[in-house]
């Protein structure tokens, strides 16, 4: 099955193309995956303007396509007469960012036949693992039960799954996500958005035992996160210690916060007996996470696998991955924007 997938859940315009095929796992291969960042654009305002994301995203949409037949060397008529389908983006994310997306995905699949598919962002990210070379490779190292880390800017969430499409949610934020918090610490350090790289950046030469940041509901026997009090924590920190040390306050911020992060997934993976960890969303780009979470994993015994740096981020190609496990499922999704779609 040849997909067409496009993704415009936030600030990033993305479109792909990618072959799959089977489904115990499936195998992938992205043909292309284009990406047009907006980060210089919502820079000076600290986050994203969803106006502003929903004009580039017009104005990106038409290039991206052209410049994929390009890369193809084909018309874009010669090109959509090998999709099979076309896969976008219906949710999670910012409305005016999605119906960008949705409305152009339409007019191709009406224009060239195509069927369209509605994608969830979250599934995407969780099935993102699929799409890297390494991974198609060790197919023999997916197993379950596994256990499924979710960390972006806007969700935080363990999943218990028995295999890749049946899964139940078994804790996620009361507030405010990893990725969330991760950028409002960046503002009261005045680091320049998007926040989480750069707080990754300072901790590397702070110290993250300086400061005792809380570990929020750490202790507590269920399986959900709140970061909210950390991010507080962090603010009245800054409040009483003016002169005090950036790097240090976000080494022992980013501790805090993976420690929480990386003992609520090992305690749920002891619980459930699970025999792999998967990991998805933006804030999986955190090598500090990643290299903590795959040494747990090494103690534990079980396997971890991550996806590859290019399909971390938000990216069509896993939209394309999501869709195509959905028709395996026979799922279909409504064609309009869900922004607080979850899983």
């Amino acid at each position: 099955m040849n997909i067409l997938a496009i993704e415009t859940s936030c600030d990033e315009t993305s479109i792909a193309l990618l072959s799959a095929k089977g489904n115990n796992p499936p195998s992938f291969v992205i043909h292309a995956n284009l990406i047009s960042s907006q980060i210089k654009i919502h820079r000076p305002f600290g986050g994203v303007v969803p106006n502003l994301a929903k004009r580039e995203h017009l104005k990106n949409l038409p290039i991206l396509l052209k410049r994929l037949a390009k890369r193809r060397r084909q018309e874009i008529k010669t090109l959509m007469k090998n999709i099979d389908i076309v896969a976008v983006t219906v949710g999670p994310g910012l409305e005016p960012a999605l119906w960008t997306g949705i409305n152009f995905a339409k007019e191709l699949a009406k224009e060239y036949k195509k069927p369209l598919l509605g994608a969830n962002h979250l599934e995407g990210h969780l099935y993102s693992f699929l799409l890297s070379k390494k991974t198609q490779d060790q197919k023999s190292k997916i197993a379950f039960p596994a256990i499924g880390l979710i960390v972006s800017g806007g969700h935080t969430m363990l999943l218990l799954m028995t295999s890749l499409t049946k899964w139940k949610k078994i804790g996620e934020t009361r507030d405010d996500a990893v990725g969330e918090a991760y950028d409002k610490v960046a503002r009261m350090l005045e680091l320049p958005y998007p926040g989480g790289p750069e707080v990754e950046r300072a901790a590397k030469t702070g110290n993250p035992a300086s400061i005792q940041f809380p570990r929020p509901m750490l202790d507590q026997k269920n399986y959900d996160f709140s970061f909210s009090g950390l991010k507080t924590s962090v603010l009245y920190y800054l409040r009483d210690n003016v002169s005090s040390n950036k790097e240090n306050i976000a080494a022992s911020f980013q501790a805090a916060a993976i420690e929480t992060l990386i003992g609520k997934t090992v305690r749920a993976l002891k619980e459930f007996n699970a025999k792999m960890v998967l990991i998805g969303g933006g804030v999986a780009a955190n090598k500090s996470l990643t290299n903590a979470l795959k040494k747990a994993c090494k103690e534990e015994g079980v396997a971890f696998i991550p996806p590859s740096r290019d399909v971390i981020t938000d990216n069509a190609a896993m939209i394309g991955a999501g869709a195509y496990i959905n028709t395996l499922q026979k799922k279909k999704r409504r064609i309009i924007a869900q922004s607080n779609l979850t899983l």
